[in-house]
């Protein structure tokens, strides 16, 4: 018979195997693989969970109904390059100037030794791979040489994989880029500065600030095919990392003009090229979402899917609308703009076991968040001096908090002087207007009021089209009570608009969202 002291000890001793041989599984499990797939120009009622009616996203809907809808979430910038400036970095992008578009002579963005979304999740033992747009420059001086090696680049910020177009797909080069190389380049017929690029027209696709030559690294850019390419690079990706923790951040071009959705989705919405280049973009989730389904990763996976910024109401944005289209639901302005229509984006979660299906959340939350909140759910905590505007919003996601996580944000149009603050439920901008695009209709940069009658929105500065000449010189909002935007209410409430701009300036100087 055996003595009970050996029965206690052997009972401990198995305990103490299992408990060893499980560790790693659960310390894995507890780190979930988490895709962030980030639109371009996707505008909050471009998508059917948020109202759009001409035009069908039953995969993003999916998503939708088994995890969380923000109803209040926003990038830091109206506008693409500080948009993913602010979510990589976890800092406003007023802070470094950076207020429009990168293009092709623009040096790295971000510090290279500032930490990253991607340097967080990478120290926390994730494959990291960014795919898609970049659009955030590249090496340490402007003019990078684009027949070199192209760093600092994504791999210098933490992404172990980088395959993708390097700036934006309305503008030069169109070329792919894999890893530091462009792809299919020929030594003896190099990319240079100036001229006409050998590619593929197509409207609204900008040929300048040109860069041409290359004309076999040319040929590989099919404007038609990214979608195919990028959900396909992204696919491989999740199955070589299957193991996990991985992080995938796709990109899309999609909607981002030049509208070239592949010749299968040409036709398939009521809106338009538009809607079809939506369409694509729904397809591209799809994939990514039946990969995880097929190697029963889905309930391992945080998945998120927004976008860089409001929908654009450029030539085919206009032609969206006139097919009855709401391309920012019902908010006033477009992408550029410091109004709503410019930043406040669709914003979907799931996360299997800790996002709750189907449902709905008002928190207001901000890009420059995603390093915090990630970089949480990976089980690692913000130090002091990384990522100074991003706070952890995780508990929005995965529970029902009844206080505001953040109360306030800097958002960015593409002008300076139209900075505005969010401020729980009031919006604060310092000058008139929206301080984005002021074309006229049948333009592509349609914007201001011009923009504001062509879609049927209503704003108490504007009438006619046009500025009504006593409309204030600042803004204030309450987007509680309207969250359209339909009335200025500055002159009412002058005290909040005085120290909503005081707050505003101690932001410039330097305050951050943790002091």
């Amino acid at each position: 018979m055996r003595h009970p002291l050996q029965t206690i000890l052997a009972v401990f001793l198995v305990v103490g195997l299992a408990s060893a041989w499980f560790a790693p599984a659960r310390t894995a499990e507890a780190k979930p693989n988490i895709v962030l797939i980030f639109a371009d120009d996707l505008g909050y009622g471009d998508v059917g969970c948020y109202g759009a009616t001409k035009l069908k996203t039953p995969n993003i809907d999916r998503l939708a109904s088994q995890g969380r809808r923000f109803t209040d979430a926003h990038s830091a910038s109206a506008v693409c390059t500080p948009s993913r400036y602010a979510l990589l970095s976890g800092e406003y992008p007023f802070r470094r100037e950076v207020w429009g578009p990168a293009m092709n002579q623009s040096a790295l963005l971000i510090d290279p030794d500032k930490t990253t979304l991607a340097d967080l999740l990478k120290g926390q033992g994730y494959a990291t791979a960014c795919i898609g747009k970049w659009h955030l420059g590249f090496g340490s001086k402007p003019k990078p040489d684009w027949n070199a090696d192209l760093k600092p680049g994504p791999l210098e910020l933490g992404f172990d994989y980088y395959f993708g177009l390097p700036v934006v797909s309305s503008h030069p080069p169109f070329v792919l880029i894999e890893n530091h190389r462009v792809l299919g380049l020929d030594p003896a017929d190099p990319l240079v500065y100036g001229s006409t690029p050998p590619t593929t027209p197509y409207p609204e696709k900008m040929l300048r600030p040109g860069i041409s030559g290359g004309k076999a690294a040319h040929a590989l850019y099919k404007d038609d095919q990214l979608g195919t390419q990028f959900s396909a690079k992204a696919v491989s990706f999740i199955r070589e990392h299957r193991d996990g923790p991985f992080f995938l951040y796709l990109a899309t071009p999609h909607i981002h003009h030049p509208f070239t959705p592949d010749k299968r989705f040409i036709g398939t919405s009521q809106c338009g090229l538009y809607g079809d280049f939506i369409h694509e973009l729904d397809w591209m989730v799809g994939q990514v979402l039946a990969t995880l389904d097929e190697l029963k990763l889905a309930d391992r996976t945080l998945v998120i899917v927004t976008s860089d910024n409001g929908g654009m109401v450029n030539l085919t944005g206009q032609k969206a609308v006139r097919a009855g289209h709401r391309l920012n639901g019902d908010l006033l302005g477009f992408k550029f703009d410091a109004w709503e229509g410019g930043h406040r984006v669709p914003f979907i979660a799931r996360w299997p076991g800790h996002i709750e299906p189907n449902s709905t959340s008002d928190q207001l939350i901000c890009h420059v968040d995603m390093p915090a909140t990630l970089a949480a759910a990976a089980g690692r905590e913000i130090k002091t001096g990384e990522c100074p505007d991003s706070l952890n919003v995780l508990p929005a996601l995965t529970g029902a908090p009844k206080e505001p996580i953040r109360r306030r944000a800097v958002l960015a149009p593409v002008r300076k002087t139209h900075l505005a603050l969010r401020d729980e439920r009031w919006l604060y901008i310092g000058a008139r207007g929206g301080g984005g695009f002021a074309g006229k209709v049948g333009q592509h940069m349609l914007g201001g009021p011009p923009a504001i009658q062509f879609a049927g929105e209503v704003n108490s500065d504007i009438e006619n089209g046009k500025f009504k000449s006593d409309a204030p010189n600042e803004q204030l909002y309450d987007l509680q009570a309207d969250p359209r935007q339909t009335t200025n209410v500055v002159r009412r409430n002058p005290e909040i608009a005085q120290r909503m701009k005081a707050l505003l300036k101690r932001y410039q100087e330097g305050m951050t969202e943790r002091e």
